[in-house]
């Protein structure tokens, strides 16, 4: 679905992004692993356009979006649940869900099914985004994400600050999603325990490159959590 080659960012003269390069399947859940500061949500921003790449390219479901603006990467089907939720806190719980479909048809209905994987959000539809506990607004989050039905789930950690209890239906949702077959998801996080869990693939980041990657199943063999230990 997502196909990243050799990208370069940079901040200021500072080269934030190295070569990175990497790729997302359909059913699959590919984990970027890093310690703070290494990259992990430049290179998000960049997938997502939010922060433009120097050079390399982006290609999604064989469509290049190198240069192309959020707004029709959103529309060209990548759904993205940025780091802190950034949740509408003075909309209700149904408009920030209605902000997932901005790029859609009026007419497009809430998929009920976003109420089956997050039950908490039915019964909270008329309170604002803002009253909702930490778990509850990063449920929103993905919901509001995945409303529009994208093709590629982009989250960038998802388990920060997080009550134990929804990081296990956090968990349970990714994997459910990627099982469908119809989606690729690509998870940023810091728990790795969480994301060891999950990961289908993993890549790990230092200093701005990938130092690492390969199958989930050979995260412990390899000694993955070292990489990453702060």
């Amino acid at each position: 679905m997502l196909d990243v080659q050799e990208i370069n960012q940079y901040y200021s003269g500072s080269h934030i992004l190295r070569h990175v390069s990497l790729k997302t399947t359909l059913g699959k859940v590919t984990v970027l692993l890093g310690r703070n500061g290494v990259g992990k949500t430049t290179l998000l921003k960049s997938l997502m356009g939010v922060v433009p790449i120097r050079n390399g390219r982006i290609q999604f479901n064989g469509q290049d979006l190198s240069r192309a603006a959020p707004y029709e990467r959103a529309r060209a089907g990548i759904g993205y649940v940025p780091q802190g939720r950034e949740i509408f806190a003075r909309l209700t719980v149904w408009d920030n869900l209605r902000m997932g479909l901005a790029h859609c048809p009026a007419s497009t209905p809430i998929p009920p099914e976003l109420f089956e994987l997050f039950p908490v959000l039915q019964q909270m539809l008329h309170r604002r985004g803002g009253d909702l506990s930490g778990g509850q607004q990063q449920q929103l989050a993905i919901a509001r994400a995945l409303a529009a039905k994208p093709k590629l789930l982009v989250l960038d950690e998802p388990t920060e600050g997080i009550q134990p209890s929804i990081i296990k239906d956090i968990g349970r949702v990714i994997r459910m999603l990627a099982d469908r077959g119809d989606m690729a998801i690509l998870l940023c996080e810091q728990y790795y325990d969480f994301a060891e869990a999950l990961a289908d693939d993993y890549l790990v980041m230092e200093r701005g490159e990938v130092i690492a990657r390969g199958p989930g199943s050979e995260m412990q063999a390899k000694q993955i959590r070292q990489l990453v230990a702060i």
